[in-house]
């Protein structure tokens, strides 16, 4: 039977395939958009909301346990599980809920739940939930499958926990192992020291957040420790076994030798992988890198002329905004008539543990590795007088500026709501302002941004 002709092709209901499939079908594209599980990608499902949501219950525990810092006594504080995953649920249904009723609402557009895979250059097979194949060709398809979990090689003989599984426990875990610093291990490894377990965090590498500068890792694994996480850095498992009572013993290798680390739950936060080995992409000619992602160019165009990828499946930072980004760059280049890339866009991001860390832009490292002609400011966040008055004043905030011009090439904020202050950064870097502009601001008082005034002038 002959495929169904649709002039577009979306394969992933995520945070760039959503919105795209909205604006083709509005443009005037027959659109079909295909989802194998949830209407709204890894943020609303898996990402982003749920994690935040928890993230909020555990923030508000840690208050509550600190309450005689500011005068306040609250007595015994318990966190009850149950409550703290129907919160989440409820929130990830009702954010799910609404991207889907939008995709609904759009004239042109349809929405099909089932598995997609390629069986031609231009065709694709939907195996339906309801059972059943439909075929469907089109000149344009654009891929936004998504990643998932990645499962490492280790661990077979005990069960492990991953992102996704670890939002549904009921009960709270004796002692949580999380294998990986980065930032799924810091984010879960906080939260559920704060809601009452104990934390080990297992890190291969000689830093948490191996991407970061060696100062704000420092400062990242003082703060964990603070906080009651044991931080083994330099460190691999070597083998993985439960024991006759139903614990997890793991043995590790560190600087110091071999050691014993047991534990009730194991969470493995070794990254993701993308879901293009479910696509049958050999049968477009399309061929991925070593790691699974698909190649694309600034453009977001595979080598096969009209298959796009979009999001997490082509690799390259892995966060919801820039899935968002790269739905735009497709409308601005296809609807729009323009020509809008990926090089040389900013990238924000936000790790949240407590305090928050806020990045964008070159780090110092990396700008010293580059050789370029750099002044570092750096301030301490017991020097921002709002940090004080709220007492957060862990951590410290740090911009990268270039010497000749007093351009802001990067920044990064450890400290109460740094993403929000690492905003007001790009937002200076977009519009090309010099530090000066910053540093003499009139910002009002006490907010956390006018602590920008003190961080520029530390370099005069």
């Amino acid at each position: 039977m002959a495929p169904e002709i649709f002039d577009a092709i979306v394969i992933g209901a995520g945070q760039a395939g959503g919105p795209l499939s909205t604006a083709l079908a509005k443009a005037g594209y027959k659109t079909v958009i295909i989802e194998r599980e949830h209407v709204g990608g890894t943020c609303i499902n898996e990402g982003c909301t749920p994690t935040k949501t928890m993230v909020a219950s555990a923030r508000a525990a840690y208050l509550a346990r600190r309450g005689a810092d500011y005068g306040v006594h609250t007595g015994s504080v318990s966190v009850d599980m149950v409550k703290v995953r129907q919160r989440k649920r409820d929130i990830v249904d009702s954010f799910r809920g609404g991207s889907e009723r939008r995709l609904l609402n759009v004239a042109g557009l349809d929405l099909i739940r089932g598995e997609a895979s390629f069986t031609a250059l231009k065709t694709v097979e939907i195996h339906l939930h309801g059972g059943g194949t439909r075929s469907l060709t089109a000149e344009r398809i654009f891929i936004n499958a998504g990643a998932r979990p990645a499962q490492p090689a280790g661990f077979e003989a005990i069960p492990t926990l991953n992102s996704t599984s670890i939002m549904e426990l009921d009960t709270l875990p004796d002692h949580l192992i999380a294998v990986g610093g980065g930032y799924i291990g810091l984010e879960f490894g906080q939260m559920f020291r704060r809601f009452g377990s104990r934390v080990t965090i297992i890190q291969r590498g000689p830093r948490l957040l191996d991407r970061e500068d060696a100062d704000i890792a420092d400062e990242v694994a003082k703060i964990m420790r603070e906080d009651g996480i044991e931080v083994l850095l330099q460190t691999t498992t070597t083998r993985a076994e439960r024991t006759a009572d139903g614990q997890i013993h793991l043995t590790v290798k560190g600087p110091d030798g071999e050691r014993s680390v047991i534990g009730s739950h194991v969470l493995v936060a070794a990254g993701r992988t993308p879901n293009s080995d479910r696509l049958n992409l050999g049968a477009t000619g399309i061929q991925p890198d070593n790691r699974g992602f698909i190649p694309v160019n600034d453009r977001l165009e595979t080598p096969v002329a009209g298959i796009y990828a979009l999001g997490d499946i082509k690799g390259g930072p892995a966060f919801t905004h820039i899935s968002y980004d790269d739905f735009r760059i497709i409308r601005t280049n296809l609807i729009e008539n323009g020509n809008a890339r990926t090089r040389d866009r900013l990238v924000p991001y936000v790790v949240f543990i407590d305090p928050q860390l806020g990045r964008v832009g070159l780090g110092e490292e990396e700008a010293r590795t580059r050789g370029l002609n750099i002044q570092v400011a750096r301030m301490p966040m017991n020097n921002v007088a709002r940090a004080v008055e709220v007492d957060e004043t862990r951590g410290f905030m740090k911009a990268i500026v270039d010497a000749e011009t007093g351009q802001i090439l990067g920044g990064a904020v450890l400290g109460i709501e740094g993403g929000e202050i690492m905003a007001m950064l790009e937002m200076a870097m977009l519009g090309h302002l010099p530090y000066t502009v910053l540093r003499d601001a009139v910002f009002a008082h006490p907010t956390l941004s006018e602590s920008l005034n003190n961080l520029f002038s530390s370099l005069e």
